[in-house]
């Protein structure tokens, strides 16, 4: 048996299932995907031969030896699987594609602001729905989408200049932009210099709704959204339109109050 070839996914029968891992295990370095694989194949009730590579001479030395670029690497029944993602799709799982797109970020970052909101309106009225519960929601998620953008504000102006009708005509503005989504929404929950904060998300809110529906439903293109920073992979649409829309609202909703 060739040691070397790609063993193809199948079905194990009730004998006892054994495999055999490398995986790095330094003094100043354990290999998080090697872990990963160790409770992957344990949670599938495979008995562990769990080889260590304690050195670079010895990773090197396995490299070279089973003509591999990375580590971990599984071998079950004498044919080598793979890393990690080829471990998962040898037992039938799925894996994840780093360019698929996704909501999971921007839809983490509203349940977050939705319980945080919750929380404070049960810790100052003793009530979890109230009108400030729903106001604290729309501050804090502004908050939390603009800790996402400042992490990397320069990857983000990048993203946004694909599409914000402003920022396309003076650059500056998809540097302010992040800084004036926070500024507004700690403003908002904090209900002070409500003459700065309600001019702020009245003004980005409406000129970033107003660019993601021209791009999205006008002009039918298909790009990322810079709403959770620069490189991200949510589709720009209905939840860039969503977060532009909410501070809208909530400027209305505190310029009427």
């Amino acid at each position: 048996m060739n040691e070397h070839s790609k063993a193809q996914p199948r079905r194990t029968g009730t004998a006892e299932k054994s495999a055999v891992v490398y995986r790095m295990v330094m003094e100043k370095h354990i290999c998080p995907w090697g872990l990963k694989t160790i409770f992957l194949l344990r949670r599938e009730r495979y008995r562990i031969d769990d080889q260590w590579l304690e050195t670079r001479q010895q990773v090197d030395d396995f490299k070279t030896r089973y003509d591999v670029k990375t580590t971990p690497q599984t071998f079950i029944e004498g044919q080598r699987i793979g890393g990690y993602d080829d471990l998962r799709r040898f037992l039938g799982k799925k894996v994840k594609d780093p360019e698929a797109s996704t909501y999971k970020p921007v839809l983490a970052i509203f349940a977050m602001g939705a319980a945080l909101a919750l929380a404070v309106s049960w810790f100052a009225t003793g009530a979890l729905v109230t009108t400030s519960a729903i106001q604290l929601f729309i501050s804090l998620s502004m908050c939390l989408l603009a800790v996402q953008k400042l992490r990397d504000v320069d990857s983000f102006a990048t993203m946004f200049l694909s599409y914000d009708l402003l920022a396309r005509r003076w650059v500056p503005y998809a540097y302010f932009y992040p800084f004036g989504e926070g500024l507004a929404g700690v403003l908002m929950t904090a209900h002070v210099l409500r003459w700065l904060s309600v001019p702020i998300a009245l003004f980005i809110g409406t000129i970033g709704a107003i660019s993601v529906f021209y791009a999205v439903y006008i002009q039918k293109r298909e790009l990322k959204c810079a709403c959770v920073g620069g490189n991200s992979n949510v589709p720009l649409g209905f939840v860039s339109l969503t977060e532009n829309v909410m501070m809208v609202l909530m400027g209305l909703w505190i310029l009427l109050a």
